[in-house]
């Protein structure tokens, strides 16, 4: 099992202090959360939550994840930089596609790509795209960068794009994984297509049972080859939880360390000290 740092709503000053004190704490990955505005008024709700308010308000920080990706690679070396979750659909998929290719050519194959299908009709009207039909098009879109991200020449003709043969340069070096998070069974058949998924905030049970969902279609399918799981659960909180996940299928567990001896503290000193003593106390004897 390895663990992820969640850098959700962490101010920008300090990405790169908690990203190194990551690499150095045997952490395998950091990860960031995805908005682009904040709207005052919402027209969808939230969905993680019973009375549909949000976890995080206006003051919550939303760095872009890609431009986040290349300050912190040039200040590691070996972690890992993944999403929870990237609202896919939202964007092009020609920019979209460049921006996550440069960062996995700039962080040396370090990238993830962890994509969800958003909630927000709001955030998708203002970046120009179709609420409606995000799900399909999300399918649709990781097909098309997989081609882009080839480096060959490629042609696609679908539902919802269409393109003669073009090339995409620079091109990634190695395959990017790509992970897919929600807790609908949209979301998990997508994730189950695909090479990873990421939970809610959510107790251990009902994880468990998505992932036992997903692996019956994925057997179903025929699918072979490693499948990731990143899980958040709001239950496990020693040793022996994590190991009871990991035993379950959990291979990734997304968290943010500090808060078990600290709370969610602003500060950069006591996240910095919590990152080690849960290192201490957990990563390293799992």
């Amino acid at each position: 099992m390895k663990f992820v740092v969640s850098a959700a709503f962490q101010p920008l000053d300090q990405l790169v202090p908690l990203a190194q004190s990551a690499e150095e704490a045997g952490y395998e990955a950091i990860s960031f959360s995805d908005h682009v505005v904040y709207p005052e008024t919402l027209d969808t709700p939230y969905p993680y939550t019973p009375d549909g308010s949000r976890r995080y308000d206006d003051t919550s920080e939303f760095p872009d994840p890609w431009v986040a990706v290349g300050a912190l690679a040039s200040a590691t070396r070996r972690l890992r930089f993944t999403n929870n979750v990237f609202v896919l659909p939202m964007r092009n998929p020609f920019l979209a596609a460049k921006a996550i290719g440069t960062a996995a050519i700039l962080s040396r194959d370090r990238v993830t790509l962890t994509i969800g299908v958003g909630w927000s009709r709001i955030e998708f009207e203002l970046l120009g795209q179709s609420f409606r039909d995000r799900g399909r098009r999300t399918d649709e879109m990781i097909e098309v960068m997989r081609k882009l991200w080839t480096g060959d020449w490629v042609e696609h003709h679908g539902r919802f794009y269409d393109f003669d043969r073009l090339r995409m340069s620079p091109a990634p070096n190695r395959r990017i994984p790509v992970w897919v998070g929600g807790i609908s069974d949209a979301a998990l058949r997508r994730a189950a297509r695909n090479d990873g998924w990421i939970s809610d905030l959510q107790p251990a049970a009902e994880i468990l049972e998505s992932v036992q969902k997903i692996r019956s279609w994925r057997q179903q399918a025929g699918a072979t080859g490693a499948f990731d799981v990143m899980a958040s659960a709001s239950d496990v909180h020693d040793l022996d939880g994590f190991r009871r996940l990991e035993a379950a299928g959990v291979t990734h567990v997304l968290t943010m360390p500090w808060a078990y001896h600290h709370g969610l503290t602003d500060d950069l000193a006591k996240k910095r000290d919590g990152l080690r003593r849960f290192a201490d106390e957990i990563v390293q004897k799992v």
